[in-house]
């Protein structure tokens, strides 16, 4: 499995960087080829299922990503959200955490992932490729 760490300070508040980091469609913008929303639920529950469908002309797979923790941010609470991966060509989890810090927050991005069919031996690539393409996606929501 490859696997990569975010961490990214903003001057927002927690609740304005949890609401930007779970604004599920958005991650979308910055991901190539790729559309994310709903698809079951409101996106803010526990059992609730988001899908990024990627497509390239006539490549395409889908990744659903079931909500299986979610904790908002409030007074002493820091927010984080467990999202697992029940796609066919990619398995794993990512986790997103935010936690207030002097005036801000620091929004925390872990993910471990798997492509089916790609080599082990690749796996630093696939994690590379992930901090690459993620981090644009949370620079993009956090306003960075």
């Amino acid at each position: 499995m490859a696997r990569f760490v975010l961490i990214r300070r903003t001057p927002l508040p927690p609740a304005e960087c949890w609401e930007r980091l779970t604004a599920w469609p958005r991650h979308g913008e910055r991901v190539p080829f790729t559309r994310v929303r709903v698809v079951r639920g409101t996106g803010r529950e526990e059992g609730d299922v988001v899908l990024a469908r990627t497509a390239l002309g006539p490549l395409r797979f889908d990744d659903p990503m079931e909500l299986t923790e979610l904790v908002t941010p409030g007074p002493g609470r820091d927010g984080r959200c467990r999202l697992v991966k029940r796609g066919r060509p990619v398995r794993g989890w990512a986790e997103l955490r935010v936690r207030a810090v002097g005036g801000g927050s620091a929004a925390l991005w872990t993910e471990e992932l798997t492509v089916v069919g790609l080599p082990r031996p690749l796996d630093p690539v696939l994690a590379g490729a992930g901090r690459l393409v993620f981090g644009r996606v949370l620079d993009h929501l956090l306003g960075a």
